[in-house]
């Protein structure tokens, strides 16, 4: 699996943020953020009285004016495994020339696209998202012993909420990397971001159990701690997961600012 693991990107601090956004034409993909990070908590202003607290708050509130409602997301490699097949689907699992789907824990993800627009994010319609990754034991479609089978990748244009839904499977792993699903957002024809998401480590290993992920099991795995890319994200590719009976699901929110 070679050039997989080099870290590209890094994330900005929020003075390059401003600076960028306030006198920079360059597009920049950011994440929004909860409101619990842009204004101080209940706790930190009683803990503070007379002056001081009242310079605290007017530095807060300022920097929530000031600030817009997103901050950059890190982009990271798209490593040698992206083939542009141009798969408009939402349903992702199967090979599209024999039908056949790649067996795993069912797997919906949800990306919400925004647009930085002031101090919001607004939602960004018409965004092509690629997702592609491997399969329950670590297998990607159309490279090595798999090519010309199409499983797991496709492409979804966001709607007028932003929203580009993919069904695919939980990705399996293979060795020299945490566990991972690629994506492309490319807002334009001649604009793109690449990154990776992650998953928790110890779900990951719950999941491995079940079969048909358990044929590898777990000996050898990289957990995100032993990852380059995944500390190059900076935990802020990390997804949330929830499960409702046998199916996993998360929602990933990403902005565009430009």
């Amino acid at each position: 699996m070679d050039n997989d693991d080099a870290p590209v990107g890094r994330i900005l601090s929020r003075r390059e943020v401003l600076a960028l956004l306030g006198g920079s034409s360059v597009a920049l993909l950011a994440a929004c953020v909860p409101a619990s990070l842009a204004s101080p908590s209940p706790t930190a202003t009683a803990q503070q009285t007379g002056p001081a607290a009242t310079t605290a708050a007017a530095t807060a509130s300022a920097a929530a004016t000031t600030l817009p409602s997103c901050i950059v997301r890190p982009a990271l490699t798209e490593g040698p495994y992206f083939v542009d097949e141009k798969l408009d689907r939402s349903d992702i699992r199967s090979d599209p020339g024999t039908g056949v789907v790649r067996p795993g824990a069912i797997f919906n993800l949800n990306f919400l696209v925004s647009r930085v627009s002031g101090s919001a994010c607004t939602a960004l319609s018409g965004a092509m998202v690629d997702v592609w990754h491997c399969d329950a034991l670590g297998v990607y479609s159309d490279v090595d012993s798999a090519r010309g089978q199409k499983f797991l990748r496709g492409f979804q244009n966001t709607d007028a909420s932003g929203s580009a839904k993919f069904m695919t499977i939980y990705p399996g792993w293979y060795q020299g990397r945490a566990v991972h699903i690629h994506f492309k957002i490319r807002p334009t024809s001649s604009s793109e971001f690449t990154s990776q998401l992650f998953f928790d480590d110890a779900l990951s290993t719950q999941v491995f159990a079940q079969a048909p992920y358990s044929q590898k099991g777990t000996q050898g795995i990289t957990r995100n701690s032993s990852d380059g890319i995944f500390q190059q994200s900076g935990g802020k590719l990390l997804l949330s997961v929830t499960k409702s009976g046998d199916v996993y699901s998360a929602t990933f929110d990403i902005g565009l600012a430009s």
